[in-house]
């Protein structure tokens, strides 16, 4: 066995379990959402916050520390596949810092102090919309590393934008309401 099929491994199982287990949050939301359970979607995305620092934040990094490696050693940063993986990279690690983090803690935060208020169901929910779009990233990050286009897969890459202003349009359009309305 050779040291990039190593590295290689690590990139991939660290990639697999951050983006993995981000997602299983994000279903175990999704379907607390459809089933109208605030309850448990407070969970999902609490469980999403704890779990941000501690899990999904080293992984991340693991998996461009090990995707960067074999960038700098073998494959180089010049290809199409490269550039778009790794703005794909800085666009959800930013979600994830910039956003789910410090949301995640003032509704963890008001919760506490308050209880489930609409409020914090308010901020739950633009967590819920601003994950559809995290998850498109991170689907056309995985296509990317898999198909590996090139400025000619122009089918691919109209795909992968397809994929992306389809995330978008669900977190800018695509909410369901947390607080059951007055009937």
């Amino acid at each position: 066995m050779d040291w990039y099929s190593i590295v290689k491994f690590l990139h991939v199982a660290s990639a697999i379990l951050w983006v993995g287990g981000g997602f299983v949050l994000f279903l175990l939301g999704m379907l607390a959402e459809r089933a109208d359970n605030i309850e448990d979607k407070l969970q999902a995305i609490c469980a999403s916050g704890r779990l941000g620092g501690t899990f999904f934040a080293p992984l991340s990094m693991l998996t461009l520390i090990f995707g960067l490696i074999m960038c700098g050693f073998w494959v180089g940063f010049s290809d199409l596949w490269i550039i778009i993986g790794l703005v794909g990279y800085a666009t959800t690690f930013s979600i994830g810092m910039f956003i789910f983090k410090p949301t995640g803690e003032r509704m963890g935060a008001m919760i506490a102090k308050e209880g489930v208020t609409p409020a914090a169901l308010a901020i739950a929910q633009r967590m819920m919309s601003t994950a559809r779009f995290d998850y498109a990233v991170m689907l056309v990050i995985v296509a990317d590393m898999v198909l590996k286009p090139t400025a000619q897969d122009i089918a691919i890459l109209a795909g992968m934008a397809l994929v992306v202003v389809a995330g978008a349009t669900l977190a800018l359009g695509g909410n369901r309401r947390l607080v059951p309305s007055p009937a």
